[in-house]
């Protein structure tokens, strides 16, 4: 059966089918999306579906429950929200609207968040996990004392999100290896 014949069938259908496996799956986001909605018409119908993906937000919209696997070994199961909230931590997004102030604001979250700062690709971006509160500080004002630290030298931030951590974030935080961190930017190995 193809995603096009699991797209045009009905959800009964598409139960029915379970024991055939789906066949000439393009990567395409029309195909994944097929795929996702052929999840959970087979789910909705009491079906146990078994789904391994390197995309971590199918997980976190498919799966009711995850289990992440390291070197063929599951290290950690529960459901997305047990996982993320496992880390005991927030996740701060910034984006700030002049690049060249990165590693300036850079060192100054690390200092005030008292946790390392990635610099992502984007050369205007920065991204912490923050501890759910040190010091009797919630996580929530040490990130809005930060940002009004970055404001008073000056550095505009253009954007920024803080809550629960991605699925990917988890999955590296639990995978990592000491030694074996690929730097994401040349600022990372600063």
């Amino acid at each position: 059966m193809t995603c096009r014949d699991a797209a045009d069938s009905s959800p009964n259908a598409a139960s029915s089918s379970a024991a055939r496996p789906l066949a000439a799956l393009r990567p395409s986001p029309a195909s994944r999306a097929q795929v996702w909605e052929l999840v959970r018409a087979l789910a909705a119908g009491g079906a146990t579906v078994l789904l391994t993906t390197q995309y971590l937000e199918e997980a976190d919209r498919l799966a009711a429950r995850v289990a992440v696997i390291d070197h063929g070994r599951v290290i950690a199961e529960g459901t997305p929200g047990q996982l993320k909230a496992s880390l005991g931590a927030g996740t701060v997004h910034i984006r700030l609207t002049d690049p060249a102030r990165r590693p300036q604001a850079r060192q100054m979250l690390t200092a005030m968040l008292g946790v390392p700062v990635q610099a992502p690709a984007d050369p205007a971006a920065l991204t912490a996990r923050v501890p759910a509160g040190t010091a009797g500080q919630p996580a929530s004002e040490q990130v809005t004392t930060a940002l009004s630290a970055l404001a008073g030298q000056g550095i505009t931030v253009g954007e920024f999100s803080f809550g629960q951590p991605s699925l990917d974030e988890v999955f590296l935080a639990l995978t990592s290896h000491p030694g074996t961190r690929t730097p994401t930017s040349p600022e990372a190995t600063a």
